[in-house]
């Protein structure tokens, strides 16, 4: 699938620390909640984040997790303010462990977003193939992304994401269209369970690669997540020249993505660090050399012929000895 990309060749676009109604981008070097009262009222189409999942990392302060929600709470109270009425947030998370206890963070946060007035539309799986390895349960594989609406009146942009019909010449068999094709030429909607754009949405999963140590996209960000993530949902849920706004922009991934595709961005971001990484990260783009996963592209598949991919001799021995020794023993 290939997706237009809006880029000034002739010189970056200026990023602004503020707000203003006249701006492109928008970086905030600072607390959320200082950001979010220069917005005003009913001015984001699309709010999309990955907020801290309150793991004790270098970027955040450990609480409990009754604290951390209350005070999310709080932020997400604004960002309904500041949704426009046909707008949506993604609230893309994982996995809360403490004690070897695994709080699923989707099902904490869904009371307040529905007592705030959200309306749930969707929630979204995100399969990536590596991460952290445990030993006392099965190793996490997924996350989620929560869809909630603030109103019935939604944008919402199905063509750019259509996926082709499994069955394109399947007829209606009965009732007054009886015989008439019962698709779509410009193909199918796809279920909410995605796994590559390029291919087919349908089929199980968002199956993107996160980002490790190999992707072309890593930064110093320990849990930063992949600029197509962010592309999917703002090409569904937003127009040319809106404003999307990640409250946690970390080092910049969903700002990219909003601005690849021709809309407004506005992040903010309490570590200096990130805020550097982001800036560079933007300017690279303008000049057309930021590293990107391109959108759609497959997941790769090792083929079985490279040395990383084939059972090293060493556990071939230790698979085999087992073996040996116990028919001895019938012996």
């Amino acid at each position: 699938m290939s997706l237009p990309l809006f880029r000034n060749a002739a010189a970056d676009q200026p990023i602004e620390n503020t707000y203003s109604p006249l701006a492109n981008t928008v970086l905030y070097h600072g607390d959320v909640n200082a950001v979010l009262p220069t917005i005003p009222d009913n001015t984001v189409s699309l709010i999309i984040t990955s907020p801290p999942y309150n793991l004790g990392k270098d970027y955040e302060d450990r609480t409990s997790i009754d604290d951390y929600l209350r005070f999310q709470e709080g932020v997400i109270k604004q960002l309904y303010r500041v949704l426009k009425p046909t707008g949506s947030i993604c609230w893309q998370v994982g996995n809360f462990v403490e004690d070897g206890e695994v709080y699923p963070l989707d099902i904490l946060y869904y009371p307040i977003f529905k007592h705030l007035g959200f309306k749930l539309r969707n929630r979204i799986v995100w399969h990536f193939g590596h991460g952290l390895h445990t030993s006392k349960r099965f190793s996490g594989r997924y996350e989620t992304v929560l869809w909630f609406t603030k109103t019935d009146n939604y944008t919402f942009n199905l063509d750019p994401v259509r996926v082709p019909s499994k069955y394109p010449g399947k007829r209606h068999y009965k009732g007054p269209n009886k015989g008439k094709l019962s698709g779509n030429p410009a193909g199918k909607n796809p279920s909410d369970v995605w796994e590559i754009v390029a291919n087919d949405w349908e089929t199980a999963f968002w199956d993107i690669p996160n980002v490790k140590s190999n992707h072309p996209e890593k930064t110093i960000h320990p849990c930063q997540y992949p600029v197509e993530l962010a592309e999917r949902c703002i090409l569904a849920l937003t127009e040319e020249d809106d404003w999307v706004f990640d409250p946690y922009a970390g080092v910049g991934s969903s700002i990219i993505a909003a601005l690849a595709h021709g809309r407004k961005a506005i992040g903010s971001e309490k570590e200096a660090d990130y805020i550097n990484v982001t800036t560079e990260r933007i300017h690279d783009f303008y000049n057309g050399t930021l590293k990107l996963r391109p959108i759609g592209k497959p997941v790769y598949e090792p083929t079985g012929k490279e040395k990383v991919a084939q059972m090293p001799a060493e556990w071939q021995q230790q698979l085999i000895l087992p073996a040996s020794q116990s028919d001895q023993e019938s012996e």
